[in-house]
């Protein structure tokens, strides 16, 4: 299995019940979640807490809060800033 991070793979099948591909795609799935950028990622976040019937003031408050604990974290973004990236 060709793959840039067999090494990782190796690993994750050693220590844990996943097979060879599953460990690759479960590699893949995380490295894409923490590659999306920043304003992908508050719109999506937006619209999964927007279905759970929170108000825009708890969601941009939640997701202010959740940004910094992302891979590379942008610069701190105010309630005005993310509804910008939400609304346009």
């Amino acid at each position: 299995m060709a793959t840039p991070h067999r090494d990782l793979v190796d690993h994750l099948t050693r220590t844990t019940s996943l097979s060879l591909g599953e460990a690759a795609r479960v590699i893949d799935d995380v490295l894409t979640y923490f590659a999306e950028p920043a304003a992908a990622y508050v719109r999506r976040r937006h619209a999964e807490l927007r279905g759970r019937g929170l108000t825009n003031d708890e969601i941009f408050q939640r997701i202010a809060a959740e940004l910094p604990a992302r891979r590379v974290a942008p610069p701190e973004l105010s309630s005005r800033q993310l509804r910008r990236i939400v609304y346009g």
